[in-house]
């Protein structure tokens, strides 16, 4: 039995660390997941589409920049897979949730909440009882017609 008395073959696979906030954590975030979701694949049998790993390193980078970026001290990242999805889960010291701004074509950065919240099936933004963690979920197949596992197609 695991620490949360599931079976062992119940239990989510994951994937957690720590990211300090030197110049090369979001590059190490981004390499972590690429190869969480290879290992997912090559040892657990669970196919994952080549967009699921594209748009998973897409979130991961923008969600841990957002983190070292505006919160103070270390930054968390949780990957794991449950219910045909990876979920990403980043948390950091800031208890400020993040807040999706409105349309402009003239504004340079600062997308990339809403680059999130456009490719993911699901997203959330949740105080903590020290800071937030923000979690977003990426389906891990798409489906035969091409469209994302779990969204209609556009």
């Amino acid at each position: 039995m695991g620490e949360d008395s599931a079976a062992p073959e119940e239990q989510a696979i994951q994937t957690p660390v720590a990211l300090e906030g030197d110049g090369t954590s979001i590059a190490r975030a981004r390499h972590l997941a690429a190869g969480f979701l290879t290992r997912v694949q090559a040892e657990h049998g669970l196919p994952v589409s080549q967009r699921a790993m594209d748009l998973t390193q897409l979130v991961v980078s923008e969600l841990v920049t957002n983190a070292l970026k505006y919160a103070p001290g270390p930054v968390l990242m949780d990957l794991r897979i449950t219910g045909g999805m990876v979920e990403i889960m980043v948390w950091d010291g800031d208890p400020v949730l993040p807040v999706a701004r409105a349309a402009d074509a003239g504004r340079v950065g600062q997308h990339g909440l809403e680059i999130v919240m456009a490719v993911a099936q699901g997203f959330e933004a949740r105080r903590e009882p020290v800071g937030k963690r923000i979690t977003a979920r990426i389906a891990l197949l798409d489906d035969p017609g091409g469209a994302v596992a779990g969204r209609p197609p556009l």
